[in-house]
């Protein structure tokens, strides 16, 4: 089977930025990098780097800002000469750092076994050059997993969520089409409740849903989702 060919994004550039924490810094930076024919990937505010002082004055924020079609020479020039931006710092995009992301949701117990497959699957790609991390979050009640589902479209990096426990359904599986429709898939282990209908996936073994989850996104891989979906392993 042909080897996959990775995910053609536009390459990004990355900085954070020290700015006035003011209201139009954020659209004034955002001018200039649109002028400079540059496209937000993201842009976080990281923190308040200095308060304001008891005098009034402004204090400062640090935002990180990933933009693409403009190389970092592009991105420096168009934003150096703003007032509204204190100091430039260069960085990587976190493409670059931590890659793409395997979010794994559900019980304590079973997400252990499936962050152990996850994990030691994810160091044998990284070993030959991918950037896949693994992020995990025990919690119980239709609520509060359901949200999670939903949440993960936010997720950036996010390329694929693992539902593991032992009853999933209602709500639940509602936010699973949901998250399925915008392109990110779902692997459920075996469970109780109609969660199973509504993945890409089923699983029995958590160990082998989390190996099969990263293989699913690894462009060292040869394993095709797509080709499986609907079968129950």
């Amino acid at each position: 089977m042909p080897r996959r060919q990775p995910n053609p994004l536009p390459p990004t550039t990355a900085a954070r930025l020290a700015v006035e924490d003011e209201p139009g810094s954020i659209a004034a930076i955002a001018v200039a990098v649109a002028a400079a024919g540059g496209r937000f990937r993201s842009l976080t505010t990281m923190r308040r780097a200095a308060p304001r002082d008891a005098a009034g004055g402004l204090g400062q924020a640090e935002v990180e800002v990933e933009v693409e079609d403009v190389d970092e020479a592009g991105l420096i020039a168009a934003i150096r000469p703003l007032r509204e931006v204190v100091a430039i710092h260069k960085t990587r995009p976190m493409d670059k750092v931590f890659g793409k992301r395997v979010i794994i949701v559900g019980g304590g117990a079973q997400i252990a076994q499936v962050a152990l497959g996850a994990v030691t699957e994810a160091d044998r790609h990284n070993i030959r050059g991918e950037k896949i991390s693994v992020d995990t979050i025990p919690l119980v009640g239709e609520d509060n997993i359901a949200t999670a589902v939903r949440a993960v479209i936010d997720l950036p990096r996010a390329r694929l969520l693992v539902l593991a426990g032992s009853i999933m359904g209602g709500d639940i599986s509602r936010a699973a089409d949901e998250l399925r429709a915008v392109g990110i898939p779902i692997i459920a282990l075996n469970m109780v409740g109609s969660i199973t209908e509504h993945v890409d996936l089923v699983i029995s073994d958590p160990v082998q849903a989390g190996t099969m989850a990263v293989m699913a996104v690894a462009d060292t891989a040869t394993f095709e989702l797509a080709r499986q979906r609907g079968r129950r392993l």
